[in-house]
């Protein structure tokens, strides 16, 4: 009886304490909105400041003007975008690197949009945060005890981690979308050496495989063709398609093109010698892979098949050794 009883107060005792710790994190959360929502913490922003000098100006039409996408459900993304907004101008300001990630975005065929992009990183690094709780309380559960160190630590992996892991994912579909992009860059070359030597001049041949092709590259030479029709010169446009992407095959491709649409060389060839570089590049670029995986796998030969046949080799002359002795 005095072992049963021992236990059950135990368990109040450890059912307690989860109390007294829910308690005061929801101490420590109300606490921090309170200080957050104080007026030395509410600085007017430059629209704040702006807004009563601008309010008898005409609104643009509502046909110009596109609704703004929810932030979440029942409010919340309107109530936290704020501090979203603050920790995501933090976080810009503690790594910094605010032009290569509007390079990787405009690479990944995305708006260059910093902002959001340091924003995405705060939700991930909060995501990573809860998981380290998670796993803490799980820790916690099974040791029958709180453990504070291992709790802070595992929450500034989670939030490192997904900090990380977001600006990862980042590089991963830039990296992606560049890879389906050389994929298709020997066709579409192809296709336009075909139609300007069909007669079609660089425009119209440009127009006519955006006509005929779907793809990452097809998408980019339609914008360049919108830049185009916008007010600048093909060469400009071509020029922005090679800085919107981290591929030196397709850069030396754009160049080719400007330098024959500048100088009048013929460029039905150009365009074949360089779709022949590019399908050299991406054979070369196989065998390298290839010979890659050949030394992947021989990993497992050599760690695991080799030492298991050594072994079934050794093994009764090591027997007979032993019984001998």
């Amino acid at each position: 009886m005095n072992a049963a009883a021992d236990q059950v107060v135990a368990l109040l005792g450890d059912g307690w304490s989860w109390v007294g710790a829910t308690a005061g994190l929801l101490m420590l959360a109300g606490l921090a909105l309170v200080v957050a929502g104080l007026p030395a913490s509410r600085r007017p922003t430059l629209d704040d400041r702006l807004e009563p000098y601008l309010r008898d100006t005409p609104r643009p039409s509502s046909l110009l003007t596109r609704p703004a996408p929810a932030r979440g459900p029942f409010g919340f993304g309107e109530l936290f975008a704020p501090y979203v907004g603050r920790l995501g101008a933090r976080v810009d300001a503690v790594l910094g690197g605010a032009p290569s990630v509007a390079r990787r975005q405009l690479r990944a065929g995305l708006p260059a949009d910093v902002d959001r992009f340091r924003a995405e990183q705060v939700l991930f690094g909060a995501l990573g945060g809860l998981g380290g709780m998670v796993f803490t309380a799980v820790v916690a559960v099974a040791q029958r005890r709180f453990p504070v160190p291992v709790l802070v630590a595992m929450v500034l992996v989670g939030v490192l981690g997904g900090v990380a892991a977001r600006d990862y994912a980042l590089s991963r579909a830039a990296a992606r979308r560049e890879a389906r992009m050389l994929t298709e860059f020997p066709t579409v070359a192809e296709l336009l050496a075909l139609a300007v030597s069909a007669g079609e001049g660089a425009v119209g041949a440009l127009e006519r495989v955006c006509r005929l092709s779907h793809g990452e590259l097809s998408d980019e030479l339609r914008r360049c063709l919108a830049d185009a029709r916008a007010g600048a010169n093909l060469p400009t446009a071509l020029q922005g398609l090679a800085d919107r992407t981290g591929l030196m095959s397709l850069t030396r491709f754009v160049d080719g093109i400007v330098v024959a649409v500048e100088r009048g060389t013929p460029l039905a060839e150009v365009l074949r010698a360089q779709a022949q570089d590019v399908r050299e590049d991406g054979r070369r670029a196989l065998m390298e892979e290839g010979g890659r995986k050949e030394i992947y796998m021989m990993v497992p030969i050599v760690f695991l098949t080799l030492p298991v046949t050594v072994l079934f080799a050794l093994y009764p002359g090591l027997s007979f050794l032993r019984f001998r002795l």
